[in-house]
This record gives structure tokens, sequence and C-alpha cells, in this order.
């Protein structure tokens, strides 16, 4: 069973800095696109940031220059550093990932969330 297991996340105050990490478990044939999303109380879950297989990264325009987004295929981790962070970071993220589970199935699997709170 394929599992998308995130780490990281917690409380900081603004100007701070935190990583975000997810792990693929389960058996696997590869990693395509990963991704980070969050979703803030009361909005709809947003795109933070995609990389590809070959690591090429897509920022949102709001975390651009503050946020990095990178993976490390042969352990199948993706990270998300994340620096100067302010209030309006504060959310669920949530580690998103189109893997393949055959040579020719592939489908999207969702990590549990973490919460990041950015308070002081």
């Amino acid at each position: 069973q394929v599992q998308l297991v995130q780490s990281g996340g917690g409380l900081v105050q603004p100007g701070g800095s935190l990583r975000l990490s997810c792990v693929v478990s389960g058996s696997i044939y590869g990693l395509n696109t990963m991704g980070w999303y969050r979703q803030a109380p009361g909005k709809q879950r947003e795109l933070v940031a995609t990389i590809t297989r070959v690591g090429v990264t897509n920022y949102a325009d709001s975390v651009k220059g503050r946020f990095t987004m990178s993976r490390d295929n042969a352990k199948r981790l993706t990270f998300l550093q994340m620096n100067s962070l302010k209030p309006e970071d504060t959310a669920v993220y949530y580690c998103k990932g189109y893997i393949e589970t055959t040579p020719t199935m592939s489908r999207e699997y969702w990590g549990q969330g973490t919460q990041v709170t950015v308070s002081s």
C-alpha cells in the first residue's frame, strides 16, 4: 500500500524557518511530479510548490524567494524548506505525489497533512 508520510512543521515566530519532509512508502514503480499544498482555515487548498522528476520547480508567487522545494528520488523524499515565514503562511500543509504503481498505472496520493503556525 502506497503512503505519503509527512514530518516537520510546528510553531515558529515570524521570520523563522521550518522544513517539511515527505517520504513515499510501499511498493512503487516510479515517482513523477511531487507537490506541496496548503489550506488555511476557511480557505481553499492552494498550490505552494511543485517539482518534476528531474528537479524543475515551480512556486506560488506568495512564496517565491522564501520557500525551496527539493527531492531525493533514491530515498523517495521530498522537502519544503520554508524561510522568512509570515503569519499568512499559517496553514495545514499537504504533500502530493503522482506515483507510478506499475509501468502503465499512475495516480495521485496525498500525505496526512501537517500544521504550520507562524505566530509571535
